[in-house]
């Protein structure tokens, strides 16, 4: 389908739809069963994000490598989500979601392709680098996309909708992998037959959804670090001082969660594993639901305290052996990224322009993805060498004081800030 083509959907006035000259995606009339919709790519695709999580035991044991390449092979989905970051958002502005979000799609149909033959290091590495660039698309196109479809009526509706949509399939992807990879022929294979059929269908709603190409001329350099429009500074360092920290947690708990359920219970269960994370980021989609009347900054406040308290239980959990409290950990862990998303998503759809709010979403990730990459590694690595309790215990009092200093900046904003989402 062009992108330049009338989209004709059901309910839908043609007069409705963005028209040249007018900023993407001001869909006034569009039924709110579109803007659900619209935010299912995001879902689908994220689904593959962790996807993989219950399954590298099966790999270790199979092909055999150390914790810190582990951590190694989920960097590289850092490495081409920030890779993607720094175009997808300017080139989506620009062209408009659509041709963003299909090469997308195809990416990580790719991926699934790659991760499913998978028999080497190279090949997941591949896989997992293929994904983050598929990822980076649709957290800067696919977020910007639903609150086009939105319109400016529903910015709250549009980030509490894209901030859960990538939330829930972040936990539903690991969940799907844990359950058929232990009762269905091919562990390592079944679950992504079925994502690529997810993904095929996030193909189709993409085709059929309602928003333009933007007539806006192109401006500035087409590959750059991401950022917002002067004046917005304030409302994107806040949201990174929160959202970085809490998906700093849920990133460790992603690439060595695993190794310590199996360090604290004896187990390699990949149901439980999945499960692990799937209550993680249903603690996540839930919170966000809980909180989204709240004023912005108590929704950072409250995301905040959550990674903090994460943190505090982390070290307690693995130096008491503790499975609950390693649970409990991880749901707060799981609060405090959902909290810190929503808020930061919020302040940036309530003031960056249509034109400029994909390149603010990418902006918000990267700044929230660069120590969610970085934090992870570097404690696999030093597990390796002084033990998983040490490395564990550095990482959770780094990540602790990050937190808190985000609190401390969030805290410091008062009076700055809009007062409602």
């Amino acid at each position: 389908m062009s992108e330049s083509r009338t989209v004709s959907v059901q309910g839908v006035a043609e007069a409705d739809l963005p028209t040249p000259g007018r900023e993407q995606g001001a869909a006034v009339g569009t039924p709110t069963w579109w803007v659900w919709l619209a935010a299912w790519p995001v879902t689908a695709v994220f689904v593959l994000s962790n996807a993989a999580t219950p399954l590298y035991v099966v790999w270790q044991r199979d092909i055999g490598f150390s914790k810190g390449t582990l951590t190694v092979v989920f960097a590289f989905y850092i490495v081409g989500l920030l890779g993607s970051l720094l175009v997808s958002g300017v080139v989506s502005d620009r062209l408009g979601r659509k041709p963003v979000l299909l090469p997308a799609l195809g990416l990580a149909v790719a991926a699934c392709a790659i991760f499913a033959t998978a028999s080497s290091v190279a090949a997941l590495i591949v896989a997992r680098l293929f994904t983050g660039i598929a990822v980076g698309a649709v957290v800067s196109a696919g977020m910007a996309a639903v609150t086009d479809v939105a319109g400016p009526a529903r910015k709250r509706l549009a980030a509490l909708l894209a901030s859960c949509a990538m939330v829930f399939g972040a936990g539903l992807g690991p969940l799907l992998a844990g359950v058929l990879s232990e009762t269905a022929p091919g562990p390592t294979v079944t679950v992504f037959v079925v994502e690529a059929v997810l993904l095929a269908t996030a193909v189709f709603a993409v085709l059929r959804m309602p928003v333009r190409r933007p007539a806006a001329p192109a401006k500035g350099a087409w590959i750059r670090v991401p950022g917002v429009p002067r004046g917005n500074g304030l409302q994107l360092a806040l949201g990174i001082a929160v959202f970085a920290p809490g998906i700093t947690a849920t990133s460790f708990v992603l690439s060595l969660g695993p190794s310590l359920l199996s360090g604290l219970l004896g187990t390699t269960s990949r149901i439980v594993a999945g499960a692990m994370a799937f209550v993680m980021f249903l603690t996540a989609t839930a919170v966000q639901f809980a909180v989204q009347k709240l004023r912005r900054r108590t929704i950072l406040m409250a995301g905040a305290v959550s990674t903090t308290l994460a943190m505090v239980t982390l070290i307690a959990a693995v130096h008491a052996s503790s499975v609950p409290v390693l649970v409990a950990s991880a749901l707060l862990a799981g609060a405090g990224q959902g909290m810190g998303q929503l808020g930061g998503l919020s302040l940036l759809n309530s003031a960056v322009p249509p034109r400029r709010l994909a390149e603010a979403n990418a902006a918000l990730n990267v700044g929230g993805y660069v120590p969610a990459g970085l934090l992870p590694v570097s404690a696999g690595y030093l597990s390796d060498s002084v033990g998983l309790t040490d490395g564990a215990t550095v990482f959770g009092v780094v990540l602790l004081v990050l937190a808190v200093a985000g609190g401390l900046i969030v805290a410091g904003s008062r009076g700055r800030l809009p007062e409602t989402t």
